[in-house]
């Protein structure tokens, strides 16, 4: 099996790789592919801003192996992640990924040892809502059902009732993220080891059907204990994880997207620094750019007033600052934004950059668009300090 180790956003490099694998590859879009145009036989690849591994396998050909690492440390990686998820409840140390410094390894890890703290005092029971037919009666009956399907005969009944079960929307979620993570490449021995232990715990749990929607819950005071291997086992079940075969190419494995990641964090960062004043945050808040509304546009994150006009807006971009500067499209699309929005003042926050702050002042517009970076090599407590910072800008009068 062929093992192929990147960095995001790194330099492109040249790997040896059959053909078949090169253009799988290239047809999945988790890196840019193209043969090398100097040597027969090898690749150009290159990754973006998604971070992970996956494994491709291509009918009669060897497998291969793709990690992409990300530039940030893995724990700074998952204080972003758990922030985003729950900013009241996360703190840093509290997403535990052991000494593994691979993505996938130290998702495993984290989420049964959340897992583990979730089940220590016993599964979780509650109320789920019942259907069936039955020759007793219980619950209510449901006229209609019995009407359709027994045409007035007395029995058998249909009946729905409300039933006390550890089979809950809760469990089912747990169950369904440990049997992801046991299916996925490249989880350490030990790690798939607790995991088996843990589905052993949820085997009486009915399985999710794989390609559903995961079953609603709740947060509430009964399932706190849920709260953190929940938010995490999303993550684990969301959308960013391949997972298909077509045309006999299979694609298995994890990634995390790095731009959705940040631009999740700041706005809701942002909008913690808000909470409590006469503010209102808004996220992909929709606007039109022309008077006819066929231009669209979805600024990541819009700050309102007291009076519910526009007060400031930010763009979230996941991208290093190059030596000659930011790319000018960017500045583009913030002064639509300012001018649609009616606003004097733009905010774009950068990953990271050379300096800490730059504004430009557009002519003969009276609109100043700022650039900020966010370093997020800094520790949990600086970087939180920083996003108060850009707060305050944007709202000149908020209290320190």
């Amino acid at each position: 099996m062929t093992t192929v180790e990147l960095v995001e956003h790194a330099r492109a490099v040249s790997v040896p790789l059959p053909d078949a694998s090169g253009r799988a590859l290239a047809a999945s879009r988790i890196v840019d592919a193209a043969p090398d145009p100097y040597t027969e036989g090898r690749w150009v690849l290159r990754a973006g801003s998604k971070v992970g591994a996956v494994r491709i396998e291509v009918p009669g050909g060897e497998p291969v192996t793709v990690r992409i690492a990300p530039k940030v440390p893995i724990g700074r990686l998952f204080f972003l992640l758990g922030y985003s998820l729950d900013p009241r409840s996360w703190r840093d140390g509290e997403v535990e990924v052991g000494d593994h410094r691979d993505l996938l390894p130290a998702l495993a890890h984290a989420v049964e040892r959340q897992v583990d703290r979730a089940l220590r005092r016993g599964l979780l029971q509650g109320y789920r809502a019942t259907e069936e037919t039955s020759l007793v009666v219980r619950g209510r009956i449901r006229e209609a059902e019995q009407i359709r399907r027994h045409f007035g005969a007395t029995l058998p009944i249909e009946i729905a009732y409300d039933e006390f079960t550890t089979d809950i929307a809760e469990n089912r979620i747990l169950r369904a993220a440990v049997e992801r993570l046991l299916r996925l490449p490249g989880v350490p021995h030990e790690v798939r080891r607790r995991l088996m232990h843990q589905r052993a715990r949820l085997a009486d749990i009915t399985p999710l059907i794989r390609g559903q929607a995961l079953p609603a819950w709740h947060p509430t005071r009964l399932n706190s204990r849920y709260h953190h291997a929940l938010h995490l086992a999303g993550v684990v079940l969301d959308g960013a994880s391949p997972e298909h075969q077509a045309d006999g190419l299979r694609i298995d494995g994890y990634l995390f997207n790095m731009n959705k990641l940040f631009e999740d964090f700041l706005t809701v960062a942002l909008r913690e620094a808000y909470r409590g004043s006469d503010r209102s945050c808004r996220f992909q808040d929709p606007h039109h750019l022309d008077e006819a509304h066929e231009i669209r546009m979805k600024p990541d994150f819009v700050l309102y007033g007291p009076d519910g006009e526009p007060q400031a807006v930010v763009d979230a971009k996941y991208k290093a600052e190059k030596p000659d500067g930011y790319p000018d499209a960017d500045l583009y699309q913030m002064l639509a934004y300012c001018t649609a929005l009616g606003l004097s003042e733009g905010h774009l926050v950068y990953a990271k950059g050379n300096a800490p702050h730059a504004a430009h002042h557009v002519r003969h517009a009276g609109i100043v668009i700022h650039q900020h970076a966010l370093d997020l090599d800094r520790s949990p407590a600086d970087l939180m300090t920083a996003v108060g910072d850009l707060a305050r800008l944007m709202a000149r009068d908020l209290p320190e």
